[in-house]
């Protein structure tokens, strides 16, 4: 059999059994009084008779039977007082009972009101609209205390969100300039006229793979950090089969390359989501690319792009040695890598995955990594699917 469920044990719910308790007790503890002073005035009411002297034996024995007649009869009446007393008292037990459980929710709920207060306007802020405060009125209580220290965490927050996006807005301008120099210099230095050494050019070469390298890393930070802030130019309906075949396509040199074996058979047409193109295509590629750099020459990669029932997913599988699933689960954290055991080198700059789930979680989505039992990695990405009204073709 179905177990009933049991209400969630809030904070209302355990204020109104306090209080309905208290206002229980209360009322039972004076209906026992009631009783008691009730029974204590009807025994002392009973009437004692007097001391009849008759005249005679016969006057006094019809006498003494009128007595016990009357005694019986004023028991049967206190018996019958002190049922209906007790039954009364029970009847208001009972609704003292359903009157303490409606006091006790009505009073648990005005005491409590401030705090869903808090709660609502806490749960509606957000990175875009850090400057709302809850500015709580009311006397200078605990739960004004609570408000007006939630306010000052969102002023600090505010600040340092404030930092954080003038470091984005100033990084790509003052770091990309110095790199673009020294590029520019290894070019002039290599096409002077005359014969150059090869040391000379084998330096330049390498120098410009660093320089490259720097420049993904430079460019993986600000799309880290762009995506933390929620920043999504350009919102539009995206087709996930799309981008999904513009990253293969992008790669085809590498994958020809490592003789690879892609099956893209279920990349779908329906599934479809909003957001940006321009992040949802970085998206795409990063989980290819690391497909095809994380993965064996000889190898296989599997991709799919499919809608349910309210979502797209996009899933990409690769075959490979057997991984850990703790492991695995701390790949979407920057900086994060298996070792060259897994990948064969110490390519890639750890931010990949971890630029997929900032995008993913931008677009109200989900990255989960899956270690295959069978070896390998299989790459989830979950996101919310259009609809017709978001100018998705039928």
């Amino acid at each position: 059999m179905r177990r009933l469920a049991l209400p969630a044990r809030t904070a209302r719910l355990r204020f109104t059994a306090l209080y309905g308790s208290l206002f229980l007790l209360s009322g039972a503890g004076l209906l026992v009084i009631t009783n008691l002073f009730g029974l204590a005035a009807v025994g002392n009411s009973r009437a004692v008779p007097g001391q009849v002297r008759p005249s005679g034996q016969a006057a006094l024995a019809a006498a003494e039977r009128h007595i016990m007649a009357l005694q019986a009869e004023l028991e049967g009446l206190h018996a019958a007082q002190a049922r209906q007393l007790l039954l009364g008292s029970l009847l208001a037990l009972g609704v003292m009972a359903v009157v303490s459980v409606a006091l006790g929710r009505t009073v648990a709920g005005r005491v409590l009101r401030p705090l869903r207060t808090i709660t609502a306007t806490t749960r509606r802020i957000s990175a875009d609209n850090l400057h709302e405060r809850l500015a709580v009125p009311g006397p200078a209580d605990e739960v004004k205390a609570l408000a007006d220290t939630i306010d000052g965490l969102l002023e600090r927050l505010e600040t340092s969100f404030a930092a954080q996006r003038r470091f984005v807005a100033n990084a790509s301008h003052e770091l990309r300039t110095p790199l673009a120099t020294m590029r520019a210099s290894l070019d002039v230095a290599v096409a002077k006229p005359g014969p150059v050494p090869a040391q000379t050019v084998a330096l330049a070469g390498r120098l410009r793979a660093e320089l490259d390298q720097v420049d993904r890393l430079l460019e993986g930070f600000l799309t880290l950090a762009r995506n933390q802030h929620g920043d999504l130019p350009g919102r539009e309906a995206v087709s996930l089969g799309d981008v999904v075949s513009g990253g293969l396509a992008a790669r085809a040199a590498d994958i020809a390359r490592r003789n690879l074996a892609v099956d893209a058979g279920d990349v779908g047409g329906d599934a479809w989501t909003l957001g940006s193109r321009t992040l949802l295509s970085r998206m795409a590629d990063n989980v290819i690319d690391n497909a095809v750099t994380h993965n064996r020459d000889g190898g296989w990669i599997r991709v799919s792009a499919t809608a349910g029932h309210a979502t797209a997913r996009l899933v990409v599988e690769t075959g490979g040695p057997v991984l850990a699933q703790e492991q695995v689960a701390l790949l979407a954290e920057p900086f994060r890598r298996l070792g060259a055991d897994r990948t064969g080198s110490d390519r890639g700059s750890g931010l990949g995955l971890s630029i997929v789930a900032s995008i993913a979680a931008a677009h109200g989505g989900t990255l989960d990594l899956y270690a295959r039992p069978e070896g390998g990695l299989r790459v989830t990405v979950t996101l919310p699917l259009a609809t017709e009204r978001a100018g998705v073709p039928a």
